[in-house]
């Protein structure tokens, strides 16, 4: 197990997985933090978790990491890969912060295609999902099945992620991790206390001066943009930009994907049942389940996601 330096203290990144293993009533599962790199040379991280080769591939949503799909992992109970998207977790920040999901599409599949040996149930949420769509669109042997949590082509983010930008934009560094997570839950996010505070550890880092940011590179842009708009216009056009570029690109993505798509809708999430309809009228072949969930499924029914992610395995 790969071991974190935070100032003064040793932190295991895994430490809270036999916690969890127990709550779930499973083993604890052999894990381990990967590291290579981008086509640019920027490094791109992931968790492995299981024992064997991976048969799924798990990319989370913006503003999350890799740790996300933990409780969904132990509840699946196969070998798997989770990624942490580049800007996100320990994977590098891209200078352009250009987070789409083809660009990210780019940046991870030769990552994937070095950690696997054969085609992967691949499992995206959210911007996670967008990324899954692209890279299964433009390499067809790395994908056998899609899974797609709570996102579409061209969804309109600004009602359902005004919480989470509004979120984003506060302070780019706190005196703690306890300051962070009593702004998460003031925002309805990460669940419960334990499970905030969990969310809160792996997500962000302590730096040199003892301050604490959030490892995702997500938080700086919405500050740079809620604080100085005009500084930050090119980043700011770039943000504006993200729906209809997804808009014009995403569908055919999903279009041209040959491996078979499921779609998971949660019922408290950023779909609408016309944005759920428009999804089964441009691809009648993809199977759609909805469930008692908000956005971030994976987090809020694990164990129900881990069932539907074994049915797209074997189907």
């Amino acid at each position: 197990m790969r071991r974190i330096t935070v100032h003064d203290d040793t932190f295991d990144e895994f430490s809270f997985l036999p916690v969890q293993a127990a709550e779930a009533g499973v083993p604890t599962p052999a894990a381990e933090r990967l590291f290579t790199f981008a086509p640019d040379g920027r490094p791109v991280s992931a968790l492995r978790l299981g024992d064997g080769e991976p048969e799924v591939t798990l990319l989370h949503g913006a503003g999350l990491n890799a740790h996300t799909w933990d409780r969904t992992v132990l509840a699946l109970g196969r070998p798997a890969l989770a990624i942490d998207l580049p800007g996100h977790g320990d994977s590098a920040w891209r200078d352009d912060a250009d987070y789409t999901g083809r660009t990210l599409a780019v940046d991870i599949a030769p990552a994937l295609a070095q950690w696997t040996t054969t085609p992967q149930v691949v499992v995206g949420q959210s911007l996670g999902g967008l990324t899954a769509a692209a890279l299964a669109a433009t390499h067809p042997e790395l994908v056998r099945a899609l899974v797609i949590v709570d996102i579409a082509p061209g969804l309109d983010p600004a009602g359902a992620a005004s919480q989470i930008r509004r979120f984003f934009a506060g302070p780019t560094s706190w005196a703690s991790r306890a300051e962070m997570v009593e702004r998460a839950l003031s925002f309805g996010l990460g669940g419960d206390r334990t499970a905030a505070e969990r969310g809160v550890f792996l997500n962000s880092r302590v730096r040199d001066d003892g301050r604490v940011e959030w490892k995702h590179h997500f938080a700086r842009i919405a500050n740079g943009l809620a604080a100085d708009p005009g500084a930050a216009a090119a980043a700011s056009e770039r943000q504006d930009a993200l729906a209809p570029a997804l808009a014009a690109s995403g569908w055919d993505d999903f279009a041209a994907v040959a491996a078979p798509i499921t779609l998971v809708r949660g019922t408290r999430g950023y779909l609408t049942d016309a944005d759920v309809d428009r999804f089964g009228e441009r691809l009648p072949a993809a199977r759609i389940v909805t469930v008692e969930s908000g956005h971030n499924v994976q987090e809020e029914l694990p164990t129900e996601l881990a069932r539907i992610i074994r049915d797209a395995a074997t189907a």
